[in-house]
């Protein structure tokens, strides 16, 4: 199916290309989300008219990614969790409770924003994280998980 990108998508292009995907991405995900519209002739005409918006919209999103990501980068956050005398926790640590640890400390950041390849963390100690807060900005945080007392 053609498709008009409305968004940026990773691995997929930029705003306004116009791409060939699957008929169940392009159903199922892109178009719900709002992120692309099919490649009719009379949505191009109205994304032609809309073009600028849409890139003042993307340009905005992309300052405050940005603004966002140089307040954080370096920082570092603490959460605990009940833990054995081995270090090995009960439970978990998860994108969700770093993600709560940070918005406690008054940053802005979204579950999805944790990016934890390794899966949760098990054990006490310091952990490197990467926060995805947009296509373009990466940042890297440090996570201390501490035993609770």
């Amino acid at each position: 199916m053609q498709i008009i990108l409305m968004d940026k998508v990773v691995n997929l292009g930029n705003l306004g290309d116009v791409v060939k995907v699957k008929d169940g991405y392009a159903r199922n995900f892109l178009i719900p989300t709002g992120r692309a519209r099919r490649a009719t002739q009379a949505n191009m005409d109205a994304f032609a008219v809309q073009k600028a918006e849409l890139e003042r919209v993307a340009a905005e999103k992309l300052a405050d990614a940005q603004r966002r990501g140089e307040k954080l980068e370096g920082f570092a956050v603490t959460v605990s969790q009940k833990a054995g005398v081995d270090g090995r926790l009960f439970g978990s640590i998860t994108n969700a409770d770093i993600a709560d640890a940070l918005k406690a400390q008054g940053h802005d950041v979204a579950k999805a924003d944790v990016r934890m390849p390794e899966g949760p963390f098990k054990a006490v100690g310091e952990y490197p994280v990467v926060l995805g807060l947009h296509h373009d900005v990466v940042t890297n945080i440090t996570v201390t998980v501490v035993a609770e007392q």
